[in-house]
Formats: structure tokens, sequence, C-alpha cells
């Protein structure tokens, strides 16, 4: 990375993540009020931090105080099979990503800055407060400005299609 880029990214506020939940008494609470652990960092610069994830649909989301966290959970690109993926990624200036597509339904909203989205033939580009609905296309995200660019994606497993290759995780990975 870059000085230039890790400077970029050092100017995005950091991630607040809060959690609520019941307490044994039905009481609503917050159980988990901190930054986010599982950041992952690519070579280009980019940091995905996973928010939290599901396992199956409808998610347990059962009173007690004593819960899993699931954003501390390994996962790859895709959600886990009938499950959802949340995360955050910060796509540091100048860079490029590779083509991929999932066996999911991807809810995308720009949080700051500006982004493209490459897909087979054309490009869609994304701004602070633009929302997309990704439905299984090959894509790659490019952020061709000189500032960073913040975005939070929700990933819902959904039922494969007959196109390429999909990541493995969802519904291709049972």
């Amino acid at each position: 990375m870059t000085e230039k880029e890790g400077a970029s990214l050092h100017t995005l506020r950091p991630l607040r993540r809060i959690v609520t939940g019941h307490d044994n008494h039905g009481i609503a609470k917050v159980l988990l009020d901190a930054t986010p652990t599982n950041r992952k960092s690519a070579p280009s610069g980019n940091v995905s931090t996973l928010i939290w994830s599901t396992a199956e649909c409808p998610a347990d989301i059962a009173v007690g105080e004593t819960i899993e966290d699931c954003g501390a959970r390994i996962l790859g690109t895709a959600p886990p099979a009938r499950g959802t993926r949340f995360a955050v990624i910060d796509f540091a200036p100048h860079t490029t990503g590779s083509v991929h597509r999932t066996d999911s339904l991807d809810y995308v909203i720009c949080l700051c800055g500006e982004i493209e989205m490459q897909m087979d033939d054309s490009v869609v580009t994304m701004k602070a407060g633009d929302v997309m609905v990704q439905r299984g296309t090959n894509h790659g995200w490019n952020n061709r400005s000189d500032r960073a660019a913040r975005l939070a994606f929700v990933l819902v497993d959904a039922q494969p299609i007959a196109v390429g290759q999909a990541l493995a995780g969802g519904q291709n990975a049972k």
C-alpha cells in the first residue's frame, strides 16, 4: 500500500458495531458495542470487515445476553448456505478488483466516496448514498478516484444460476 492510499483509508471514520438483543427478562439492550475485529487486508490496500453473518434463515435471535459474535466467523466472499453475510469494505484509491460472482442476492450501499462496478460489458458508477441490488452478476470493484470509498454489503444466499462459476459458499457449498 502506498503512503497516499494508506493516508486516504485512515481518513475514514473507524467502524463501530452495535449489536442489540434482550436480557433474560425480555428487556431490550445493547449486547456488543465496539470496533469490529474481523478485518482482512488485501495487497491492494482494501480492507474488508465482517460485521455479522447468519447460518440460517430465519435467523436465530433468541433471548439472552450470551450470544455468539457472528462477526468473528471465518467466511469467504459468499454467504453461508441459507445464510447471510454483512460486511463493510474500504476501497483504497486507485485499486482494481478481480471479476467474480456469487450465487447471492447482494444489497450494496455506497457510504462514502465513489466506485465503479465493472460487469461483463458495462460499468456502473456508485456515489455516496447510492444503493444497488445485485443479482448474482459477474462484477469487479474499481476505485479510480483519489479518495477511499466505503461500501456496505449484505449478501443473502440464493438459488444457483447457470451463468459461469460462482465463488464457493452459499448453495454451491452444500
